[in-house]
C-alpha cells in the first residue's frame, strides 16, 4: 500500500492541502497528517472548515508536538512527504536541520533517508533568504513546487487552478488524479505572420 506523510504549515493556501488530502483519500493512499497550530488557524481563516474536519480525510493524524510519533523515525517506511502549504519559516527550519517539532523532524527524516520531499512553498515576493533556502534544499534532493498559476489548460474557476496544483504535486509520486488536465501539444504550427505578430506583441 502506498503511504505518504502530509504536513500543513501556517502559510496561506490551506485549501490546496485540503484538496490534496481529499484526493489522496479518494485514491486510497495511506496518509499521515501533521498540522501546525498556525495551519489550524489558517484553515479556519481561509476556508469553511476546521482542523477536525480533516481528521476523516487522513489515515492517521499526529500531534505536531509528538516527537515520539512513528513518522519521526527513518525505520517508518513511507513513499515520501509533502508539505502543503510550506511557509518560509518551515522551509528555513528544514534547510538548517532544526527538527524542533514533528513536521520538521519528519521532513528531516525524509531527506536523510533519500525519500522524496515535496515543498509547496507559498510566499510572494521572494527574498534572497527564501531563494537561498530553496536552492539549498533543491540541491539536497527536495522538490520545490510553488503553486504557480497555469493558463494553457484554460482554467474557468479557482477550483480548476487548485486542482492543477494538486495534480502536479501528485505527479511527483506517480499518482494520477482523475481531474488532471495534461498539455496535449499544438496540433499545427502558427503561420509566419502569427509568429511575427507574437514577437512584436500584436
Amino acid at each position: 500500500m502506498k503511504r505518504l506523510i502530509v504536513g500543513m504549515s501556517g502559510a496561506s493556501g490551506a485549501i490546496i492541502g485540503i484538496r490534496l488530502l481529499e484526493t489522496l483519500h479518494d485514491l486510497h493512499i495511506e496518509t499521515h497528517l501533521i498540522l501546525t497550530k498556525w495551519a489550524e488557524a489558517t484553515i479556519k481563516l481561509e476556508t469553511w472548515q476546521n482542523a477536525k474536519d480533516l481528521t476523516c480525510l487522513a489515515t492517521t493524524v499526529h500531534s505536531v508536538s509528538n516527537q515520539a510519533a512513528t513518522i519521526s523515525s527513518g525505520s517508518f517506511v513511507a513513499d515520501g512527504m509533502i508539505i502543503v502549504p510550506c511557509s518560509m519559516k518551515t522551509l528555513a527550519h528544514i534547510r538548517h536541520g532544526l527538527a524542533d517539532d514533528l513536521l520538521c523532524r519528519a521532513a528531516d527524516v525524509t531527506l536523510k533517508e533519500k525519500r522524496k520531499l515535496v515543498l509547496v512553498t507559498r510566499e510572494m515576493p521572494l527574498s534572497e533568504i527564501h531563494l537561498e533556502n530553496m536552492l539549498a534544499l533543491a540541491r539536497m534532493g527536495a522538490v520545490i513546487l510553488p503553486p504557480m498559476l497555469t493558463f494553457y489548460n484554460h482554467p474557468q474557476t479557482l477550483d480548476d487552478m487548485i486542482n492543477h496544483v494538486v495534480a502536479r504535486t501528485l505527479d511527483q509520486f506517480g499518482f494520477c488524479a482523475d481531474f488532471a488536465q495534461r498539455w496535449e501539444g499544438v496540433k499545427h504550427s502558427p503561420s509566419s505572420q502569427q509568429q511575427k505578430e507574437t514577437q512584436i506583441g500584436i
